[in-house]
C-alpha cells in the first residue's frame, strides 16, 4: 500500500524506468510545420510516413480557407454541448451532407471516434444484452465495450466462423457485433460481406468503424461500406472519423432515423461534451466536397500503395499483406523497432515505431502509412533507407 506522497513517486519513478528499458517509453516528437509529405520535426525537414492523412488534405488551401471563413463567422469556439446551444446550421449542414453521401436517413457527429464508439455501444446495450467484438478492434471500441454493462465477447480476428460459433452461444438476447472495417495496425480489411449473412441469421447488429476507410476506399469514396455495397439495413449504424483523409478533426454515426434520434437523446459523450467548433465543421464540409471533386487523390494514392508494395516484395523487406494505405513492417522487438525508428529519421524519414499494448506483445512494428500528396521519388527513398536497415 502507497502510504506517502514519497512512496508514490518512487513507485512512479520505478513504473517508468522499468517500461523505458523494455522499449517501451514514447516521446511526444514536436512538429514545427503543418502537415504534409514532409514535415520539420526537432529544426529538421523529413519526410512523413506515418500520418493517416490520406488525401492531403490536413493543408488544402481550399479548406483552410474555409475554416478560417467559419472562425470569421462563428468564432473559434461552439459554447456548450449541441443540445444546449453549441449546435449551429454548420454542423447540422454537415450531418445532413454525411447522410446524403453515406445513403443513410441521418447522421450525428461527434468530437472524436472514441466518444462515437462510447455513444453506440453504452447507449444502445444494458446488462442484460451481448457484444461481440473482433480481437484486434481500435481500443475505443474495446474500452466502450468493456465500461458498459453488456456481456463482451471477443472473435478471432477477421474469422467469419469464429464470430458465427460465439453467436449461435449466446442464446435469445440482444446482440451487437462490432468491428474495425479496415484495421489501423495491420491494415487488412474485415469481411464486412460475410459478416452481414452472419448477423442476419443470428439476429445480431452489425456495427461498424470505417475510420481509416472512409474517404479512401468505394467508387467515390464513401468507405468500405459502399465497397462492399451494403446498405442501412445490411448495416444499421456506421461510425468513421474526419481526422484521417478528410484531414479535419471529429467524427459522425450514420444510421436510420429513429437510432440516431435516439443517439442524440442518449449519448453520454454527446450530451455532455462540449460541440466541436463550427469552423471545424465547415472546413469538414470543404474536405468532403473537394474528395468528390478531385477522385484522382484516390488513384494516385492506390498507384503510390502498388507501387511500394512491388518495391517492398522486391527488395524482401517483411511487409504484411495489406492493400489500404496502412503498410506494416513487423519487426518483433520493441527495443529494435525503436532503435530503428530512429536510425530512420538519421536519414531523413519520419516512421514511427509502434509497440504494446498497442499492438500484440512481440509484434512491434514501423506502420508505413502512404498519402495522395507523396510522390514516388519519396517512396524510392523511403524503400532505400528500409533495404539498409532489413
Amino acid at each position: 500500500m502507497v502510504s506517502s506522497q514519497s512512496d508514490i513517486h518512487a513507485v512512479i519513478k520505478q513504473e517508468t524506468a522499468s517500461v523505458s528499458a523494455n522499449g517501451m517509453y514514447r516521446v511526444r516528437r514536436v512538429i514545427e510545420s503543418a502537415q504534409g509529405p514532409t514535415i520539420r520535426l526537432n529544426g529538421k525537414e523529413v519526410i512523413n510516413f506515418c500520418s493517416n492523412d490520406y488525401l492531403g488534405f490536413a493543408n488544402h488551401p481550399q479548406i483552410v480557407k474555409a475554416f478560417k471563413e467559419g472562425v470569421d463567422k462563428y468564432g473559434v469556439g461552439s459554447g456548450a454541448s449541441q443540445l444546449v446551444c453549441g449546435y449551429t446550421s454548420a454542423h447540422r449542414l454537415l450531418e445532413e451532407k454525411l447522410a446524403a453521401f453515406t445513403n443513410r436517413d441521418r447522421a450525428v457527429i461527434f468530437s472524436s471516434g472514441y466518444m462515437a464508439n462510447q455513444a453506440i455501444i453504452n447507449s444502445l446495450l444494458n446488462k442484460s444484452d451481448m457484444v461481440f467484438g473482433d480481437r484486434l478492434n481500435h481500443a475505443s471500441m474495446v474500452d466502450a465495450a468493456l465500461i458498459s454493462r453488456a456481456s463482451f465477447k471477443r472473435f478471432q480476428h477477421a474469422d467469419p466462423v469464429s464470430l458465427e460459433s460465439i453467436l449461435k452461444n449466446a442464446g435469445e438476447v440482444k446482440k451487437m457485433v462490432v468491428t474495425d472495417a479496415v484495421f489501423s495496425m495491420d491494415g487488412d480489411i474485415a469481411p464486412l460481406d460475410k459478416y452481414v449473412e452472419i448477423c442476419e441469421r443470428q439476429n445480431a447488429w452489425l456495427v461498424v468503424d470505417d475510420a481509416h476507410g472512409f474517404g479512401v476506399l468505394g467508387n467515390k469514396g464513401a468507405g468500405t461500406l459502399e465497397q462492399y455495397s451494403l446498405s442501412s439495413k445490411q448495416v444499421p449504424l456506421l461510425m468513421a472519423t474526419f481526422g484521417k483523409a478528410l484531414g479535419t478533426f471529429g467524427a459522425f454515426v450514420a444510421g436510420d432515423e429513429d437510432i440516431i434520434e435516439y443517439l442524440i437523446q442518449t449519448a453520454r459523450t454527446l450530451i455532455y461534451s462540449t460541440a466541436p467548433p463550427p469552423a471545424v465543421a465547415l472546413a469538414t464540409i470543404s474536405a468532403l466536397d473537394l474528395m468528390q471533386e478531385e477522385n484522382w487523390r484516390r488513384k494516385k494514392l492506390e498507384e503510390l500503395i502498388n507501387y511500394f508494395r512491388k518495391g517492398a516484395k522486391k527488395a524482401g523487406l517483411p511487409v504484411n499483406d495489406s492493400e489500404t494505405a496502412i503498410q506494416p513492417l513487423i519487426i518483433g522487438d520493441a527495443n529494435k523497432a525503436t532503435k530503428a525508428c530512429e536510425k530512420l529519421l538519421q536519414k531523413g524519414i519520419y516512421v514511427q515505431a509502434i509497440r504494446p499494448p498497442t499492438v500484440p506483445k512481440g509484434t512491434s512494428r514501423f506502420r508505413i502509412t502512404l498519402t495522395a500528396a507523396h510522390e514516388q521519388e519519396q517512396v524510392d527513398r523511403l524503400l532505400a533507407a528500409l533495404q539498409e536497415l532489413f
